[in-house]
């Protein structure tokens, strides 16, 4: 069988979910990244303790949609796999800088990056294609893509606790071998930039605790 894959370019559209309004109240902004098997307007869901005049959140939408089961009635998404990643990265980081410059966000606000589980993958690539100075960096229970250096962050002002680390004590997708590497990575990347949070629970969002992160 003589196959060849090739590629092709072409005009894409893709949804993103707000939540609250952009005002004068306005005094920080995120761009959340969601994890694998969400939906960006579900997503959100975890930010409506939030003080809603204070907090404006962006929700990009991972593109890759499938049926969670066999019902084919609840949808989620995914943002990568291990097919064509490269490219695929491209077009997520692409997307991501449409959709940010899309919301025209005044620069005297605080921006917050935040990602979760398979989000936490895409948030530090954007920063880093970006190079961005933002106010708060949060990876909340998911890994940091093994290709990111020091070096690749050496414009970026990381304050002391800049960067918050946070996970469940009892999420079964991180393993002991996991969170070794995870540790390492942080301490290489952020030194004593980053605050590791944990908390008692799984692989969840703790709406509660994002009170107290930003």
């Amino acid at each position: 069988m003589d196959t060849k894959e090739k590629m092709v370019a072409y005009e894409a559209r893709n949804s993103y979910t707000t939540l609250n309004s952009l005002t004068k109240k306005t005094k920080y902004v995120w761009m959340a990244f969601h994890g694998m098997g969400f939906l960006s307007r579900y997503f959100l869901k975890s930010f409506q303790k939030l003080n809603a005049d204070e907090h404006y959140i962006i929700a990009p939408q991972a593109p890759s949609k499938y049926y969670l089961n066999d019902q084919f009635k609840y949808v989620g998404a995914s943002w990568l796999t291990k097919e064509n990643t490269k490219s695929e990265i491209e077009n997520v980081l692409n997307y991501a800088n449409a959709v940010y410059a899309n919301e025209a966000i005044p620069n005297n606000l605080k921006l917050i990056i935040f990602g979760f589980s398979q989000g936490v993958s895409i948030a530090m690539r954007w920063l880093v294609r970006n190079q961005i100075d933002c106010h708060r960096l949060i990876l909340y229970a998911g890994g940091i893509p093994n290709e990111i250096t020091r070096d690749q962050l050496s414009g970026i002002y990381f304050a002391p606790k800049k960067v918050k680390v946070v996970y469940g004590d009892n999420d079964h997708y991180l393993t002991e071998e996991r969170l070794k590497l995870e540790r390492q990575k942080i301490i290489t990347l952020f030194d004593d930039s980053a605050e590791v949070i944990t908390y008692e629970g799984g692989h969840e969002i703790r709406s509660g605790l994002l009170e107290k992160l930003y």
